[in-house]
């Protein structure tokens, strides 16, 4: 049996998914060739969901990608779909928030830009990733676009899930949903040797252990250190021997957080300096370059400014990631003492979740585990990150 093609083979182990928005780029390209198609086989808003790496942000491309597609089914070749996939189309805008939030002023200016007629494709298409971190002033601002949508312009919206904390019921009733589910370890492992040449053992174990995260899977199969970051993680639970040893293992969570998101900052964060000096003229020589070096820096101040609200944010997203591997620890150990047969997810670690389940209670790893959650949720109500973990840890130990 032959998979997506296409664009549509971004889209890992979600053919329900792929199903539904190649049936709706395909009534889209009749709309724009004038021909009938059937009430609501096309609408101008979806809210795609789903957990973390199941490709919310790829399935929204790919949807783009097919509505600009020359043929309407999303090829892969034509000019449309490939400005699309690699972020150039004109007529596609991609808002990804690099702070806490999307603001007001964003969303404004946004809905604002997509009022316009397609000017190179064939629809005005916003991609809004993380939508549920919209203020309530920018979920307002989109409603009234939502409400009242321009002919040619599709809106598409990404969130963990359509829970009225991540999206408003407002703009979720009048979106088209399509949820997509966690991929499986054999649909991930065969992407990882396919499409990025990872030895077919590496990616067993890499999809394996990833739990359903695409984008990690490729990281933890390509990536010693971050395979390294992970080890020194899922050694916390079975590490916590004495009191000092709370603090240490904080510490070595924090720092494989910090270290993760810096390695992803580093590079990108000095290129967006690079180029805006660039443009600006702030590398210049030569008369009439003071002026233009005094606006290049300033407009570099404003860039690092958003650079370290970004930064603070990859790092809590990094940092989560950890507790997301420490949580699935937990919850292995409950797994083993229940003998429920449920898959790990840590298969490669189930010596230590074995000991771990042969010398703790279910109440205390039950504890244990709510402590994780319980930490995830302090942090996204912006407690310190430090604090939250430590007085995660001291529960850990404890029991």
């Amino acid at each position: 049996m032959t998979g997506p093609i296409g664009v549509w083979a971004e889209l890992v182990g979600q053919e329900p998914a792929v199903e539904t928005l190649s049936t709706a780029s395909s009534a889209a390209a009749k709309i724009v060739a004038g021909e009938p198609v059937p009430p609501g086989a096309m609408t101008h808003a979806w809210l795609v969901t789903g957990p973390p790496g199941s490709g919310r942000s790829v399935a929204a491309r790919t949807f783009a990608a097919a509505l600009q597609c020359s043929t309407g089914t999303g090829c892969g070749a034509c000019p449309g779909c490939r400005t699309t996939m690699a972020g150039t189309h004109a007529d596609v805008r991609l808002v990804v928030p690099e702070g806490l939030s999307i603001s007001v002023a964003e969303m404004r200016a946004l809905v604002q830009a997509a009022a316009r007629r397609p000017t190179t494709g064939e629809w005005q298409v916003v991609i809004i990733e993380d939508a549920d971190r919209l203020t309530e002033g920018a979920s307002n601002a989109l409603l009234k676009a939502v409400e009242e949508p321009p002919e040619r312009t599709v809106f598409l919206l990404c969130a963990p899930s359509d829970h009225p904390d991540d999206v408003s019921v407002t703009i979720r009733s009048r979106c088209r949903l399509v949820t997509l589910r966690t991929p499986p370890p054999e649909a991930i492992a065969q992407v990882l040797v396919a499409r990025d040449g990872v030895d077919p053992e590496l990616a067993q174990w890499a999809a394996s252990v990833c739990g359903g995260h695409v984008g990690r899977a490729r990281r933890l199969a390509t990536d010693d250190s971050a395979r390294q970051r992970r080890a020194t993680v899922l050694r916390i639970p079975t590490g916590l021997r004495r009191p000092a040893d709370v603090f240490t293992s904080a510490d070595q969570l924090i720092s494989a957080a910090e270290a993760d998101a810096g390695e992803e900052s580093k590079a990108r964060d000095e290129n967006e300096r690079s180029e805006l000096r660039t443009a600006m003229g702030g590398d210049g020589i030569g008369k009439g370059v003071a002026g233009a070096k005094r606006a290049a820096e300033a407009a570099v101040k404003q860039l690092e400014k958003r650079q370290k609200s970004r930064a603070t944010r990859t790092q809590r997203d990094t940092l989560d990631l950890a507790l997301v591997d420490l949580a699935g620890f937990y919850r292995d150990v409950l797994v083993t003492t229940t003998h429920s047969g449920a898959t790990l997810n840590h298969p490669d670690h189930a010596d230590d979740i074995r000991a771990a389940a042969a010398a703790w209670t279910p109440e205390s790893t039950l504890r244990r585990l709510e402590a994780v959650l319980e930490c995830r949720e302090a942090i996204e109500l912006n407690v310190k990150p430090r604090i939250a973990v430590e007085a995660m840890v001291t529960t850990l130990r404890q029991g």
